[in-house]
């Protein structure tokens, strides 16, 4: 438990902020068939018609 009282808040939101940065540097860098609408990685919605 005491390894929990360790992490503060600005470490959280730091982490979580990078991991949405990540996810949307991977969206723009990878293909559409694996990052995009209908990916198997990152799956952004409906593909478009």
């Amino acid at each position: 438990m005491q390894f929990l009282s360790q992490i503060s808040f600005d470490e959280i939101v730091a982490s979580l902020l990078a991991c949405l940065i990540l996810r949307e540097v991977m969206i723009l860098a990878l293909p559409d068939r694996i990052a995009g609408p209908g990916g198997w990685l990152i799956d952004t919605g409906e593909e478009e018609a």
